[in-house]
């Protein structure tokens, strides 16, 4: 195996193992953005399929093993709301997974015999212990393109601070990131009636 493969092979499983983290071990609930474009006309959207090169591939006839994670879990999302795969689709989605190293910075005071309780009157400031944290942010993005008009409809984003627990099963990491920005997403295919959801006795 060439080299440039051998390279291209470590990048794309490094990217998983990345958004494995980014999915699963967020220390709060992952934080989601949506914005979404006032002239997109989604009241006659009915199709959508996927950009040719991803965000999360390398090279056009490559699709990694992440983006076809992605493009499972989101065509779950897009049937449940009445849209369908097409060839010339009205919708062009493309998504994308960043991952970046954070420092975070607290100043406590010292607990050391606890201030005396400050029987030198006062002169504190020496008191305060400093703590630096390595961690890292991931963010993915999800873009809904107008394929008519090349402009962007609607993108959803999550952003979420990456621990050291990993989940082993990526399929399931993947599904939940996209059903929570996909959450925020409020239309459906023009004459698509959702079911019901069933109600609580």
């Amino acid at each position: 195996m060439h080299l440039n493969q051998l390279l291209r092979r470590f990048v794309s499983l490094a990217t998983i193992f990345a958004f494995g983290l980014i999915l699963t071990s967020c220390a709060s609930a992952p934080k989601v953005f949506t914005n979404e474009n006032p002239q997109a006309k989604f009241d006659s959207y009915k199709t959508y399929n996927y950009e040719a090169v991803l965000g999360t591939d390398e090279q056009k006839g490559y699709r990694s093993i992440l983006s076809n994670h992605m493009i499972d879990a989101i065509n779950i999302e897009m049937r449940s709301r009445g849209y369908a795969l097409a060839d010339n689709p009205n919708l062009i989605i493309n998504f994308y997974v960043h991952t970046e190293e954070k420092i975070r910075t607290t100043t406590s005071p010292s607990m050391s015999g606890y201030y005396g309780y400050r029987s030198n009157r006062y002169g504190v400031y020496g008191g305060y212990d400093t703590q630096v944290t390595q961690y890292t942010e991931g963010t993915l993005n999800i873009d809904l393109v107008d394929n008519a008009a090349h402009e962007l409809a609607w993108e959803g984003v999550t952003v979420g601070r990456i621990t050291n627990k990993v989940k082993e099963n990526l399929t399931a990491a993947v599904h939940s990131a996209v059903a929570v920005i996909f959450e925020d997403f409020p239309h459906y295919a023009p004459g698509f009636v959702p079911p019901t959801p069933p109600q609580g006795e």
